[in-house]
């Protein structure tokens, strides 16, 4: 199945490495060590995890649910799950770009600049021609990538200094969470897929280069998905067609509603009362399911004091 979008190198090697799936199955098998790393950050720790005792475990979960609690009523609701969730999400989104941005700030003077985001990632400074087209499809390929990296790096920087600082740089690497970049994106979205130039997407558009095998009877099934995600997900109006709004969901998909569908996920199997919300006795009762949910980011937060310490 051929991917979403992609807004440039950066978000392309941030999906590959941030993305587990490979791991999960091995040779088509599962890959059970995959799950307790997945709950819990990562190898090392899922290692501290196993040292802590049942009691801290619990006492650290507890600190973390009252933290979802905003009106202390000792039941979660999906608003609040989902306010937690995205506030999850930003806060680790800020953490990694930090770390990234000490180690692509060669010089340390507090901004990345086009030569340092290079090294990092290939080791050397690469410069293509702007409109030479490159004979190996596969060159060509990396050119365009490269291409529309530097001008998303052009379009982060916001200031008259070259060079991004952190700021710059968290809307570069996640363009979703900086509103100035908003027109960038959907200009880049446009540009890719709009091959009539008005200014909106249709499903051919939004489908690419597929074309029926004529010696099949139906389309394949991915082809099924993304025309139904379409039609009931990104076109909203039911025009046929993706106005510029409509396609920034799609090729910036809304933390906002990933989180409203995880909150919702959590209450469904987690509500043993059936009244939509979830007491501290029902997650600690599923609490595998809890840590293994974006809720915790699938238990990072047991061990993030700026989620759990407060309230020990």
């Amino acid at each position: 199945m051929w991917p979403p979008p992609l807004l440039g190198l950066g978000l392309l090697v941030g999906a590959v490495c941030g993305g587990h799936r490979d791991q999960h199955y091995v040779n088509g098998e599962h890959h059970p060590e995959y799950d307790r790393e997945a709950l819990l950050g990562g190898e090392e720790e899922a290692e501290e995890y196993a040292k802590l005792s049942p009691e801290e475990q619990q006492k650290r979960l507890k600190a973390i649910i009252k933290k979802i609690d905003l009106d202390l009523n000792g039941l979660l609701t999906n608003e609040e799950l989902s306010a937690w969730i995205q506030q999850s999400f930003k806060h680790y989104v800020l953490q990694d770009a930090k770390q990234q941005f000490g180690e692509y700030d060669k010089d340390g003077d507090g901004l990345i600049s086009w030569e340092e985001y290079n090294i990092q990632m290939y080791g050397r400074v690469i410069d293509f021609e702007e409109n030479t087209v490159l004979e190996d499809h596969e060159e060509e390929s990396f050119r365009q990538l490269h291409l529309k990296d530097k001008k998303r790096f052009e379009a982060a920087n916001r200031d008259e200094i070259p060079g991004l600082n952190l700021n710059e740089f968290v809307a570069f690497e996640h363009p979703e969470e900086a509103e100035y970049m908003k027109e960038f994106v959907i200009g880049e979205a446009l540009e890719e897929h709009d091959k009539n130039g008005d200014g909106l997407v249709s499903l051919e558009e939004f489908l690419g280069d597929y074309r029926r095998d004529p010696t099949a009877s139906e389309d394949p099934e991915w082809i099924l998905v993304e025309r139904d995600r379409f039609v009931n997900d990104y076109d909203k109006n039911n025009d046929g067609r993706l106005d510029p709004e409509e396609l920034l969901a799609w090729v910036v998909p809304n933390n906002q509603g990933i989180a409203q569908e995880e909150a919702l996920h959590l209450i469904e199997e987690m509500d043993l009362d059936d009244d939509k919300k979830l007491s501290v006795a029902e997650i600690l009762e599923n609490q595998d399911l809890f840590l293994t949910s974006e809720a915790t980011d699938y238990g990072r937060q047991l061990h993030d004091e700026r989620f759990y310490h407060e309230e020990l």
